[in-house]
């Protein structure tokens, strides 16, 4: 006993702390707002050191590469990976709204909608990977274009040779000084957690018993499985039992933070922490997490199913067919594991559900509504899905005994 609150102890009090906060919220209900700003304090705290924080780890991590062939095999394996996966969880949450409906019988309220604009994919790709100005890229809005010019900026280094063993130590240090400015933030996390979820039940407590409900107790315990049997398995894959032992010691903070903050990005921190206990090599996670967070969303891959099916209930299409439920994968796939990187990936998927199928406008209010309910499962399974696919590219890339050979090590 004495072994297990070692520990789990921290994990333990930021969970009291959510069901704290949740109880607080069920009694004061709109009343709870006015906690907010305490757990405004710890997102922000979170949101201000994730720029510098993606930028030192992984131009750190690459800079450090002594063979720059490794980072390319990284970046394949993490492509494959995030797709591979993807695909397994858009079909796992097919098979879940085939065999129960929530739509049927549901009483949600549709409201005339607006036209729905044209999207300019070309030009978002563009938004996604590039800014026009440098100071552009120190802002959370602009993730994927920092973190490319990271690995590039780490490149140039690690290019230099001898010449920047200076510049690439001082880079490892400025990472590790980071990891502990997280672990300065996380002692007032149980505080911020609390009051976040106090703010979140208060405020969508009464929508959660509404019409929705059903498709929202659906997404989760869906999300509820697919954490339980799907990472499990990933981690087995990963590093057989010591694997899944690995994983489950360290991953509860990560997901206590996610269910709150509903962010990846502020997550972020708490993850990169996470992957380093579990044993995870530092160039693999400080690549893989950073990356992972703005295009590893597989809670949106199951989201999206839902909102599909759901939508074609309640406008009395038949959800059936081969072709259907292809779309409907490659829709969910492109939304959690493409689109995510995109600034408003998510509001395009919800979009491109609405103009593929030809749904009414009225369809997209839908979509947004059960995409904001589902938001804090769907971002804790995001958050997991980092480590979990940083484990398995790491069982890609060093072989099936990469976490034996580390505990022996130890």
């Amino acid at each position: 006993m004495r072994k297990f609150l070692k520990t789990y102890h921290f994990s333990i009090i930021l969970f009291i702390s959510i069901i704290i906060g949740s109880i607080i919220g069920l009694i004061m209900k709109e009343d709870a707002l006015v906690l907010k700003p305490f757990g405004d304090i710890f997102l922000n705290l979170m949101f201000t050191i994730v720029v510098p924080l993606v930028f030192v780890t992984i131009s750190s991590g690459v800079a450090n590469m002594i063979n720059l062939k490794r980072l390319g095999k990284i970046l394949f394996n993490l492509l494959f990976v995030f797709l591979a996966t993807g695909i397994v969880a858009a079909i796992f949450m097919l098979i879940i709204v085939k065999i129960y409906n929530p739509a049927l019988g549901s009483n949600v309220v549709l409201e005339a909608g607006e036209s729905i604009s044209k999207i300019n994919i070309g030009e978002r790709i563009v938004q996604a990977l590039t800014v026009t100005d440098f100071s552009h890229l120190l802002s959370r809005s602009n993730m994927l274009p920092l973190i490319i010019f990271s690995i590039l900026f780490g490149i140039g280094i690690s290019a230099l040779g001898k010449q920047s063993y200076e510049l690439a130590k001082l880079l490892n240090t400025l990472s590790e000084v980071m990891m502990r400015l997280v672990k300065y933030i996380m002692y007032y996390a149980p505080i911020g957690l609390c009051a976040y979820f106090a703010t979140l039940i208060g405020q969508f407590g009464p929508e959660l018993i509404g019409g929705y409900a059903k498709a929202i107790i659906l997404y989760i315990v869906a999300a509820i499985i697919y954490y339980l049997v799907f990472y499990t398995l990933y981690a087995y894959i990963s590093a057989g039992k010591d694997g899944i032992k690995a994983f489950y010691r360290h991953i509860l903070p990560p997901t206590a933070t996610a269910l709150a903050t509903q962010s990846s990005l502020a997550s972020l921190p708490t993850n990169l922490d996470a992957a380093k206990k579990i044993g995870i090599p530092k160039d693999i996670r400080e690549v893989v997490l950073p990356i992972g967070t703005t295009m590893n969303m597989h809670g949106s891959v199951i989201g999206s199913v839902l909102k599909i099916s759901f939508l074609f209930t309640i406008f009395d299409k038949p959800f059936t067919g081969l072709d259907t439920y292809a779309i409907a994968i490659i829709i969910a796939v492109l939304s959690g594991v493409v689109m995510s990187g995109i600034p408003g990936g998510g509001l395009i998927g919800e979009m491109l559900v609405v103009s593929l199928y030809d749904f009414p406008p009225a369809a997209f209010i839908v979509a947004s509504t059960i995409g904001l309910l589902i938001d804090a499962p769907a971002t804790a399974l995001n958050v997991v899905d980092d480590i979990s696919a940083s484990m398995l590219v790491t069982r890609i890339t060093e072989g099936k005994n990469w976490l034996k050979n580390k505990l022996i090590k130890e």
